[in-house]
């Protein structure tokens, strides 16, 4: 029996305020996280991640007090992060109320903190976030919210981060950010093949059959979306009993 896919709301904060943009610019107020996550957690998501898009890049710690108040109005699991630089950051989240985390920017420049992390709390807490745009033939990652080029592959990368202890990946295709354009599935089929962890997509989310694809094609174990949730275009229900009825294992709610 395969395990069922996942649908997960994110919540870009960046202060006290949910935002949200295109290609990583242009954010404009997307809402109060915890009214959000209040909705989410009723209408039927499968977890909920909170990202401090800001924090790496203005050197600002994760706002405790947002994960708290969101962990508040969850029965669901939850994923934050923003900015994770040490293990103690990341108990910090962890006891905020968060079920695992995110770290990206810090990771990159020190792989061994994914190995800390994931000895400190387990693999199944620490979560790889990869911002990645296409850079000819591959994709390259970035750092700082999606601010600075790596010149590392993202593909290899999301290798080498597992063989550290992460123990799931989320992929952003930077290409594909708030354009309602769908999935960058190559990409996100790229990252699958390479891991033998979950992954999950991120980028572009549209119509239904925009999720069905990056479940076939793009081989996604999960799949994150902002805008369309956050502005009521697509309904989490409506979107699960679609990928029911086409095929694809989800957790079905009333």
């Amino acid at each position: 029996m395969s395990l069922a896919h996942r649908i997960i709301p994110c919540l870009d904060t960046d202060g006290e305020r949910v935002v949200k943009g295109v290609n990583f610019v242009n954010l404009r107020d997307a809402g109060d996280p915890a009214a959000l996550a209040a909705r989410y957690n009723i209408e039927g998501a499968d977890e909920l991640v909170v990202l401090d898009i800001a924090a790496s890049r203005d050197h600002r710690p994760t706002f405790l007090e947002t994960i708290r108040r969101v962990a508040a109005e969850l029965a669901i699991p939850l994923t934050a992060g923003g900015g994770v630089a040490n293990v103690d950051e990341g108990r910090a989240i962890l006891r905020a109320g968060a079920d695992k985390l995110t770290v990206n920017t810090a990771a990159i420049r020190n792989p061994p903190l994914l190995s800390a992390l994931a000895a400190e709390f387990g693999s199944q807490a620490v979560v790889l976030a990869i911002d990645a745009k296409r850079a000819g033939d591959r994709w390259e990652a970035f750092v700082r919210g999606g601010s600075v080029p790596t010149g590392i592959d993202a593909v290899a990368w999301a290798r080498q981060g597992v063989d550290c202890g992460a123990g799931e990946i989320l992929i952003t295709s930077m290409d594909k950010d708030g354009t309602r354009s769908g999935f960058d599935c190559p990409l996100t089929a790229a990252i699958s093949r390479a891991v033998s962890v979950p992954v999950i997509a991120s980028g572009g989310a549209d119509t239904p059959e925009t999720f069905l694809e990056v479940f076939r094609e793009g081989r996604a174990d999960a799949a994150l979306a902002a805008s369309i949730f956050h502005d009521s275009i697509q309904g989490l229900g409506a979107l699960k009993r679609y990928l029911g009825e086409n095929g694809i294992s989800v957790r079905q709610t009333g």
